[in-house]
């Protein structure tokens, strides 16, 4: 077996461009679009990052409320958000909608009780974001 070691890969047609071929064999797409750019695990009863990558500060923004600051902007704010919960064996919901729309240096969101639809702070929130790096 080969073994390749490099601390960076640049594309020959395009220093960002690095084209991965497909499982099938049938299609490429560009690796760096497939990369996730942000996530973060934290509790949301005391607003401290557990782990993360590209996410520089949470903000509290009131029950069930919060924000994450990124370390490094987007390059616009289409950028994908993807977050879980844990709350007791209890249902919760997790929406973006609710606080504005994103911007290239934060995504804000709240969390809510599936039951009551009161926003609740839980043990456990977790978020991805996938998109274009500026």
């Amino acid at each position: 077996m080969s073994e390749v070691k490099t601390n960076k890969l640049t594309g020959t047609t395009s220093a960002g461009d690095i084209d991965v071929t497909s499982e099938g064999g049938a299609v490429t797409f560009q690796l760096q679009q497939g990369l996730c750019k942000s996530w973060c695990s934290f509790s949301g009863n005391d607003h401290v990052l557990d782990d993360s990558l590209n996410s520089a500060s949470l903000s509290d923004l009131g029950a069930g409320r919060h924000q994450v600051n990124f370390s490094n902007n987007m390059n616009n704010a289409d950028y994908s958000v993807t977050g879980s919960v844990v709350g007791n064996s209890t249902s919760y919901s997790i929406f973006t909608s609710d606080l504005g729309a994103n911007t290239t240096d934060h995504f804000s969101f709240f969390i809510r009780h599936n039951g009551t639809n009161a926003a609740n702070d839980v043990s456990k929130t977790e978020s991805t974001v996938h998109g274009d790096l500026a």
